[in-house]
């Protein structure tokens, strides 16, 4: 054979074709971290300005507002508790107090939503301060764990179970072929997924907390989290792959990987993140994830509806397209109820995962 006969035998034009998507995924992969991450800085960050008296609020938060670069979106708070209040509610980042008669202002932060940001602010608001020359005392109103370097714990736990997910429903399509052969096989992968799902989800809240200390929180409200998120990210998986076959495990990194992870607000909190992150990240598995994962650590549970709705969204269309487009599937003539393996018969469940000719 020639050389060219040669390469046309080796590479295929299929593979030549995946070869191509891999290397898309490669540069897309390059771009999104690296733009999303490689230039931080603080942009509409919900912030209060608290003051004994309306017009100093008032002048407080127009000065915050003239900021260059618009890092602040400051907002007038009555008091102190009820800007406490607003911080545990996760409808802001940080508070200033100031107090005329005295001769130091408080800084209100977060560090359990993220440290980045909140190192961010009490820098931020001491230069600014320094100006005027009044000190500032700043007050954590949700501190992180102290095993918990940077804040960024939650964000891995969830990084984990995402990974768990993606990967459980492409080893059910490699072992079994990518679109299921019918609705019934369909049910049985989903219930694979599920029974994954919840035993991931209570793995990683153990290892997290009682394990290594890492997060503090419910670990009851961090498995029921962890088990929606594995199956919500393996639900799209299936569903990837029933539409488009194997090419549906590649659309599943591009969606999770590549979009996902680095617009989660887990290296660096949202409000730090440029536009296209920023506005993607909530709504994607491991941006709402890594949200209410920190909601359930650090701030009692708050301000996790949506978080939560996405990701049930996720799990109820990833499971309805998986159903569907395999009910749509010819079934073949003869359904075979057990494979024979060495003479001996395999239940039905194996068969399915384990012969992909039949399935």
């Amino acid at each position: 054979m020639s050389f060219v006969d040669e390469l046309k035998s080796a590479v295929t034009p299929r593979a030549f074709l995946l070869v191509v998507g891999v290397f898309a995924l490669q540069l897309l992969f390059i771009t999104s971290y690296v733009g999303a991450l490689h230039d931080p800085k603080p942009t509409d960050v919900p912030f209060g300005a608290v003051a004994a008296q309306q017009q100093v609020a008032t002048a407080l938060a127009e000065r915050l507002e003239e900021l260059p670069g618009d890092p602040l979106d400051p907002r007038v708070v009555a008091d102190e508790a009820q800007a406490r209040d607003q911080i545990m509610d996760r409808e802001i980042d940080g508070a200033l107090i100031v107090d005329p008669r005295g001769r130091t202002d408080t800084l209100l932060v977060a560090s359990g939503g993220g440290k980045v940001l909140a190192a961010t602010l009490e820098a931020m608001v001491t230069r600014l301060e320094a100006a005027n020359q009044r000190p500032v005392r700043t007050v954590d109103v949700a501190p992180s764990s102290s095993d918990d370097f940077n804040g960024l714990s939650a964000f891995y736990l969830v990084i984990g179970w995402c990974v768990g997910g993606y990967i459980c429903a492409a080893i059910l399509a490699i072992s079994a072929g990518s679109r299921p052969a019918n609705r019934e096989r369909a049910i049985i992968r989903l219930g694979v997924l599920a029974l994954y799902a919840v035993l991931g989800g209570l793995g990683g809240a153990v290892i997290v907390g009682p394990i290594l200390g890492a997060l503090p929180g419910s670990v009851a409200a961090l498995w029921g989290l962890g088990t929606l998120v594995i199956f919500a990210v393996g639900a799209v998986t299936l569903a990837l792959q029933s539409v488009f076959g194997i090419v549906g495990i590649g659309l599943a990194i591009l969606l999770i990987v590549i979009a996902g992870n680095p617009s989660a607000g887990g290296a660096f909190p949202l409000p730090m993140l440029p536009p296209f992150w920023r506005a993607i990240g909530p709504y994607l598995p491991p941006g709402a994830g890594t949200w209410a994962a920190r909601s359930i650590a650090y701030f009692k549970g708050n301000d996790m509806t949506v978080s939560m709705v996405v990701l049930s969204v996720w799990a109820v269309v990833g499971a309805t397209v998986t159903l569907v487009m395999s009910s749509l599937r010819r079934k073949p003539e003869a359904e075979p109820i057990a494979a024979e393996v060495g003479g001996t018969p395999a239940p039905c469940v194996l068969q399915i995962i384990l012969c992909p000719r039949q399935s």
